[in-house]
């Protein structure tokens, strides 16, 4: 196997598990799929970006690979690759955590002591 073909695999495999649980697809074909699945099995696989990425990277391992130890190796391999590529590409939307610290218990603070 072909370092090049590692890297269209990785490509690849992001790109499918990408467009699978982030976009609605062609003509919204994905976006009526989500919905008609409800909340089924299907729609909670599509959900997940590492659950998906798992079951788009076995294909293409199985592709890509020459042997059984390179199917299963790759197929680890591309979906890690695949969630990382996802993790550096994709902004975060979540507020940073409050720091918060406590103030030790013989400090008053403003009040006066006596």
């Amino acid at each position: 196997m072909r370092f090049y073909w590692l890297i269209v695999g990785i490509l690849a495999v992001w790109r499918i598990t990408h467009l699978l649980a982030a976009e609605d697809g062609p003509w919204q074909s994905l976006a009526e799929f989500r919905r008609r699945a409800n909340n089924g099995f299907f729609a909670e696989l599509f959900d997940c970006f590492y659950c998906l990425s798992l079951w788009v990277a076995a294909p293409v391992a199985w592709l890509i690979g020459e042997d059984w130890k390179e199917w299963v190796l790759l197929w680890f391999a591309l979906s890690g690759a695949a969630i990382l590529l996802e993790r550096a590409t994709t902004r975060s939307n979540e507020v940073p955590f409050a720091t918060y610290t406590e103030d030790p218990e013989d400090d008053d603070g403003m009040l006066r002591k006596k």
